[in-house]
């Protein structure tokens, strides 16, 4: 019985967490557009494939990536060695981001409007190269935000004063980079933060916290993912300025 209930208990979560959405959605179709729902039942059995999709990476999560990143974390911390550490956040940093499933389709849809504007060829080839180079920036803005969190959480830095810093690199960017670009920079620096990225980056964190004499978890651990929205945006507007 208590096997059974720990198996459905990530349904019953993920239930509760969709139930908000479905209650909107139903709500303004329902009574506000007046209109019937159109193929009802590849409607629920698409509900019921996110929500076994969901429950099921919650409980992955628990099993398996906060788990190693916390435990990489500690392993990095007694071996003592910055380069390894540092070499081990960057990769960390660029490899979850540049798989993130978000950030391929915002760099896709980008190229592909760009390509519309007339910014870019229409070709399949000048769309391509479009869209890797824009991941490839945001890969490695967030690579080197992962290194900034990891200097910071060893050095004991302001989380406020480098995040304030950065707005104001951003703000000084943004009036000087192209109009077309500025956009793509600060949506990217929204999806870069998702399903890959976030769980890694937060056990990194909050585990190199944990392993580090004088460094509290709560106050010390987080702020990577804030690096992780922020650096996107800085990169992105200088990648639109030089290219």
């Amino acid at each position: 019985m208590g096997r059974l209930r720990v198996m459905l208990q990530p349904l019953l979560t993920s239930s509760r967490d969709l139930a908000p959405i479905v209650v909107v959605i139903g709500f303004f179709q329902l009574v506000v557009l007046r209109q019937p729902v159109e193929n009802l039942a590849n409607l629920l059995g698409g509900l019921l494939l996110v929500l076994c999709g969901l429950a099921l990476f919650i409980r992955g999560l628990e099993l398996g990536l906060f788990p190693i990143g916390e435990s990489m974390a500690h392993s990095f911390a007694r071996k003592g060695s910055l380069f390894w550490l540092v070499l081990f956040a960057f990769a960390l940093g660029f490899g979850t981001t540049v798989a993130e499933p978000a950030l391929i389709a915002v760099a896709a849809e980008a190229a592909t409007v760009a390509a519309q504007a007339g910014a870019i060829e229409t070709s399949t080839e000048a769309q391509e190269g479009y869209a890797t180079g824009l991941r490839v920036t945001v890969a490695l803005a967030v690579g080197f935000a992962i290194v900034l969190g990891v200097v910071r959480i060893l050095r004991g830095w302001p989380l406020h004063l480098i995040i304030a810093g950065g707005y104001v690199i951003v703000v000084l960017l943004t009036m000087v980079a192209p109009a077309e670009i500025i956009g793509i920079a600060f949506d990217s620096g929204g999806v870069t933060t998702s399903t890959i990225t976030v769980p890694l980056v937060t056990a990194l964190g909050v585990g190199l916290a944990s392993s580090i004499k004088g460094r509290n978890p709560l106050t010390d651990g987080f702020g990577l993912i804030a690096f992780a929205s922020l650096t996107p945006i800085i990169f992105v507007l200088g990648y639109g300025l030089l290219f």
